[in-house]
């Protein structure tokens, strides 16, 4: 049976669009505890599925009693009356969702008694490269490339990682954010170790 000529570069036309359809699709949409789209501005607790047998949250403590804050696992478990609430700004705030593995601010809700802004940074202290606050919220850019982490996607739950993409001229280090353990001090820090994050509506 002859095969007309024509079919092959047709199929070929057909896997090149289909390529280039899977390229530019959007990364999956990043989702609650109750599987509901998380949006952008709107608040959440950041819940540690299971550690050491029981679940924890991410809160915000100061250094030795005083300032700046910086991110860490709370002592209290989920008692909501300990928690701070967070929020996350992507860079491309178009459709208004947060989606995995994409560039984004994560700023406590309120104020506190430091009188800094809340966005989470990537800060050096005590040996480590810890989670802290004072960051900038948006400007993209090499000023601004300690400010900007991403979600994604960790066994049936979620991370976080360091390894921003706003600027195109800077070579950042990319790593998993973790907990630390020196001092037991429970802050989030670079690590090889990436502890699993969801996330419950306010």
């Amino acid at each position: 049976m002859k095969i007309s000529s024509i079919a092959f570069p047709c199929l070929g036309m057909a896997f090149v669009a289909f390529f280039l359809v899977s390229c530019n699709a959007a990364p999956d949409i990043v989702r609650d505890m109750n599987g509901d789209i998380l949006r952008e501005g709107a608040n959440y607790y950041i819940i540690m599925p299971v550690d050491h047998g029981k679940a924890g949250a991410v809160t915000l403590s100061s250094r030795n009693g005083s300032c700046p804050l910086d991110v860490v696992q709370s002592k209290y478990g989920t008692d909501k009356r300990y928690l701070n609430i967070f929020s996350f700004t992507p860079v491309n705030l178009k459709k208004g969702v947060v989606r995995e593995s994409t560039d984004l601010n994560i700023e406590a809700a309120g104020g506190s008694f430091c009188g800094e802004p809340m966005v989470w940074k990537l800060d050096s202290y005590g040996g480590e490269f810890v989670v802290s606050t004072r960051g900038v919220k948006g400007n993209p850019g090499a000023k601004t490339i300690g400010n900007w982490f991403k979600i994604k996607k960790y066994l049936n739950h979620y991370k976080f990682v360091y390894c921003p993409s706003v600027c195109k001229t800077c070579k950042p280090m990319c790593k998993d954010i973790g907990i630390s353990r020196k001092g037991k001090s429970g802050r989030l820090v670079f690590n090889d170790k990436p502890f699993m994050v969801s996330f419950k509506k306010f």
